[in-house]
């Protein structure tokens, strides 16, 4: 055969791996509203980087038939390109071959593009929609799978590891995107759990669909498996893309800075008058979080999940930033279980990343009642406490009003190696509100008081007394646990100064394998 013949063939055999599970397959894809697997990458990855690996790879098992049909690729797409110029490695499940099902090779060709991720030090992006494992190959399917989640434990905290299911995604295939950082699922034909509606049909008599069941609605509002949902593949690839250009490509790296026309200097006077006189009236903390951030842009993570706390990421003066605040709009901002470990979740990769974190507190506790304590809050609001606790880049924290308890230590108070902490005026920093706090000091001596409107004077100017004390955020400033009172229209300037002054930070850690956090 002559090289002209040979080079031909390549082409030829190119080709015919583009196609997947052939055109049939494809229609099959566009008609359920999927794009395909090529087609996700060539949203994600920029114009003509994308450099596949393993495009002629087949499968190797000979059992039930199988080996009849043996196409390129083998079910997954794998290689590296480039989003806004930077490196990074993808593998995206294509359902036109054998359903995307997992075996042997398919997992090989993922470990690979995880090992090299690592090595390369760039983040990693995996796009699931996938029939799970390959039940013809019975235990290499698992031992596949396996692997893959090793890899995906030893890149945590090295390269960010980012998923978007676009798919189904059941069984041992939901534990790789648990294991990555963040999750997206599209609202459209995508679901995830580990054992499907018949089966738990089956075991609980339980009537329930796959989107009852483990659709983006479910895991983005009652369990918070899925930090994002999109309304289409299209807008979730845009997500993914959004994410990155706030991370680093790996944990020895700094985030990528962004210039902005936004002043440092620039001041919104509705700061000073958004925090209500009455102390039991709700504000929207996101109205704060906005006027303050570049541009306004402030991109949610898990907006559906424990709203009564609210992560995600901005800039200021260009700088990356994680912010965390406490949510008076919902639940009064009380901390619970699921919102000490949204906010640990997030907190960590912050950490890990070198991503500085900005903490609004308006907090009055802990939700109490037994359903909390049953469900372990204490072990949960400890996860929380020890995010923070150990948590090494740089953090400023801001008091806006409530910030009560054991919930005032927890948010990245200055006993936490907290490194800037700033107060509004309107702060109050107490065990507990005024209410409470007098009811145990005078409760006794108000018994005493037989008249009931002599008791009820009496009462409130116990009340009064408690609150001149620490309905201000000047006693915990005389104690240097505050550094500063700042005026709220000046916030966005002063945290931004907080931020450059933290930017050369060292902390010294104690030698050790690892903590072992509150799980």
């Amino acid at each position: 055969m002559s090289t002209e013949s040979k080079i031909r063939q390549l082409i030829d055999k190119r080709e015919e791996a583009r196609k997947g599970g052939g055109q049939k397959r494809i229609d099959s894809q566009h008609k359920k509203g999927k794009l395909t697997a090529r087609e996700r990458l060539d949203l994600l990855l920029d114009d003509g980087s994308f450099e596949e690996f393993d495009m002629f790879v087949h499968h190797r098992c000979t059992d039930f038939g199988i080996d009849r049909e043996r196409p390129y690729t083998d079910g997954v797409v794998t290689g590296y390109g480039t989003i806004d110029g930077r490196l990074v490695y993808v593998y995206a499940y294509d359902f036109t071959v054998f359903g995307g099902s997992l075996g042997e090779m398919v997992a090989k060709k993922v470990c690979k593009v995880l090992d090299q991720a690592m090595k390369m030090g760039a983040p990693v992006i995996g796009l699931n929609d996938s029939g799970g494992a390959r039940i013809q190959e019975g235990v290499k399917s698992l031992a596949g799978y396996a692997e893959i989640f090793e890899r995906n434990i030893l890149a945590s905290g090295v390269v960010p590891q980012l998923t978007a299911i676009f798919g189904p995604c059941a069984g041992g295939a939901v534990y790789s995107p648990a294991l990555t950082d963040f999750i997206v699922m599209s609202k459209t034909n995508s679901y995830m759990f580990l054992t499907g509606p018949k089966v738990v049909k089956t075991v609980t008599s339980e009537d329930v669909t796959d989107e009852e069941l483990g659709g983006a609605t479910v895991h983005a509002s009652k369990s918070g498996v899925a930090h994002f949902v999109a309304e289409d593949e299209q807008e979730g690839i845009m997500l993914l893309r959004k994410m990155l250009s706030y991370m680093p490509q790996n944990n020895l790296e700094d985030p990528p800075y962004i210039p902005t026309d936004d002043p440092i200097d620039r001041m919104d006077d509705i700061l000073d008058t958004i925090i209500p006189d009455s102390p039991n009236k709700p504000y929207d903390v996101k109205d704060i979080i906005h006027a303050i951030v570049d541009n306004k842009e402030f991109l949610e993570v898990s907006r559906l999940y424990a709203p009564n706390i609210v992560t995600g990421f901005a800039r200021f003066d260009g700088m990356s930033v994680g912010i965390v605040a406490n949510q008076p709009n919902y639940l009064a901002g009380v901390l619970d279980i699921n919102s000490s470990r949204k906010a640990a979740r997030f907190v960590r990769f912050c950490d890990a990343f070198n991503i500085p974190i900005l903490t609004l507190v308006d907090v009055p506790g802990f939700l109490p009642g037994t359903a909390q304590e049953y469900g372990g809050i204490i072990v949960h609001g400890a996860k929380l406490l020890y995010a923070y606790g150990a948590a090494t880049v740089p953090k400023v924290t801001i008091e806006l009003r409530k910030s009560y308890g054991g919930a005032y230590i927890v948010m990245s108070s200055k006993h936490l190696r907290g490194d800037i902490s700033y107060a509004w005026p309107t702060a109050e920093i107490a065990v507990m509100g005024a209410k409470g706090a007098t009811e145990i000091l005078y409760g006794k001596k108000m018994l005493g008081i037989e008249d009931p409107e002599e008791r009820r004077i009496a009462g409130e100017n116990f009340e009064k007394e408690y609150e001149d004390k620490f309905s201000n955020p000047y006693e915990a400033a005389s104690h240097g646990f505050i550094d500063d009172i700042i005026v709220p229209r000046t916030t966005r300037f002063r945290v931004i100064k907080a931020f450059q002054s933290l930017a050369t930070k060292k902390e010294n850690v104690i030698a050790k394998k690892h903590g072992n956090i509150p799980l």
